[in-house]
């Protein structure tokens, strides 16, 4: 085959306006695009240049346009198949909507509502009205407000009731959630001093009783929902905490984390705090995350005594923590389904995928293991038992058995590159599968697979890259 030459290197406007090219329009903007078909074409001069260009076929061209269009980002999110073995994955959107609360988003996104208005009275109203009451039948509260996320929640409550203040938190609590950021952070940047009592395994009611003071705020306890501390440990319950806090006439609020709304042992999973059982338990105000295992959006939500709420509403740093109107749509509709347990589990996404049945999975394991097998020549593909982690913070270190596929090169050299290449190969697909190596081998999760057709016919295009 003679070398290439320069007048094979196409022009920008004959890509731009193949049928190769478009879908990469539609997905990216011509903009970037453009840009990146001009990057593409200045290598290819410089390897016709050097004599080391070989055949330029369009195909070729198309996938390594893709490939940078990827490394240069700005697409907008992409659905992207969670095959990590992570049920509620930070990385990749958390929660999964129900098909209720996405068709309220559109609704929503496509005509006017009524966020501020009341249809009642025909005067203006507050946004919380859409959840507030949904969220006071559910748990109990005498109140309830949401902003953007639970870190926000818990910025609000320490500002609005703490500043210029001291909140005693016991070390064991002081916890670093996503993206490195430290409850201590956020307590300095509400305003408020974070008096640390106890040790990391240890903490009395007395270390609490010593520390409050005239400058006292409030009582905080954390969930440490993203770790766990075991062995020789004491921690003050709820109802001690919440006895403390009214004899000394302070709030007492808590923030579950992830907060689920029902007994999730009663579905055979691990328990979890529930924040009915904290309000229970004698707690003000108790906040908890939205997209965890909660299975809506993302928000912060806040509820307890009617009081304290209409304080934290009054704030104005509320306003800048606010929720818009998808969020408000979105969440009504997820918490519809919690007054209706019998639809819960099939409706809600979280709650199907963690209670999946074990058979379910591992059928699908052996039907799409050929499949893979046959698109990689050079791997071995193993169907094989799983363990997968609800994440996000959420029951750590407690797995549900899970199965899926164990892929690994065969032979003994250059294993960990031909990984990364498969890894790299399967982000490349039209909805990238992400996966995770670990022993020398890529894993594939399938608790989390739905759409077992759309996963299956992708993989014609599945194209490994020579280590």
């Amino acid at each position: 085959m003679p070398p290439a030459s320069f007048k094979d290197i196409p022009g920008v406007d004959a890509l731009l306006n193949s049928p190769e090219v478009r879908p990469l329009v539609r997905d990216w903007g011509r903009l970037a695009v453009k840009k990146t078909v001009r990057i593409v074409q200045a290598d290819l001069r410089l390897s016709v240049r050097a004599g080391t260009a070989s055949d330029l076929d369009t195909s070729g061209l198309v996938r390594e346009i893709g490939a940078r269009l990827i490394r240069r980002g700005g697409r907008g999110p992409r659905p992207v198949f969670n095959l990590t073995g992570t049920i509620i994955h930070t990385n990749l959107g958390r929660a999964l909507l129900p098909e209720v609360a996405i068709d309220a988003l559109i609704q929503t996104a496509r005509q006017p509502v009524d966020l501020e208005y009341s249809v009642y009275s025909g005067r203006r109203g507050r946004r919380e009205t859409h959840v507030a009451q949904l969220l006071c039948d559910l748990t109990g509260a005498e109140a309830a407000t949401v902003v953007n996320n639970n870190a926000a929640a818990v910025m609000l409550i320490l500002n609005t009731l703490a500043l210029h203040r001291e909140v005693p938190v016991s070390r064991g609590e002081l916890i670093e959630i996503g993206g490195s950021f430290r409850m201590p952070d956020i307590m300095k940047q509400a305003g408020c001093e974070l008096r640390e009592i106890g040790t990391t395994n240890r903490t009395h009611r007395t270390d609490y009783t010593r520390a409050i003071n005239q400058k006292t705020g409030l009582l905080l306890k954390v969930h440490p929902s993203n770790y766990i501390i075991d062995g020789f440990t004491a921690e003050v319950t709820e109802p001690e905490l919440a006895s403390l806090a009214k004899s000394n006439r302070l709030p007492f609020v808590v923030d579950l984390g992830s907060g689920a709304l029902i007994d999730l042992a009663a579905y055979g999973l691990p328990a979890e705090p529930t924040p009915m059982a904290t309000l229970g338990n004698g707690a003000d105000l108790v906040c908890f995350s939205g997209d965890k295992l909660l299975g809506g959006p993302q928000a912060g939500i806040i509820v307890g005594a009617q009081t304290l709420i209409e304080k934290l509403n009054a704030n104005p740093m509320k306003r800048a923590l606010r929720v818009d109107k998808l969020t408000l749509a979105a969440l009504a509709e997820v918490l519809k389904l919690y007054t209706e347990p019998d639809r819960l589990v099939a409706e809600l996404p979280v709650m199907r995928q963690l209670t999946r049945p074990l058979d379910d999975i591992e059928a699908l394991a052996q039907r799409l293991g050929p499949a893979l097998a046959k698109r990689l020549p050079d791997f071995s593909v193993t169907p094989t038992d799983l363990c997968s982690q609800v994440g996000s913070g959420a029951l750590p270190q407690r797995e549900i058995k899970s199965a899926g596929l164990r892929i690994s090169p065969m032979g003994s050299s250059n294993l960990r590159a031909r990984l990364h290449l498969l890894a790299q190969a399967m982000r490349n697909l039209p909805r990238p599968v992400i996966g995770r190596i670990r022993e020398d081998c890529l894993w594939l999760d399938l608790r989390c697979l739905e759409d077992e057709a759309q996963f299956a016919a992708q993989l014609e295009q599945l194209v490994l890259r020579k280590t």
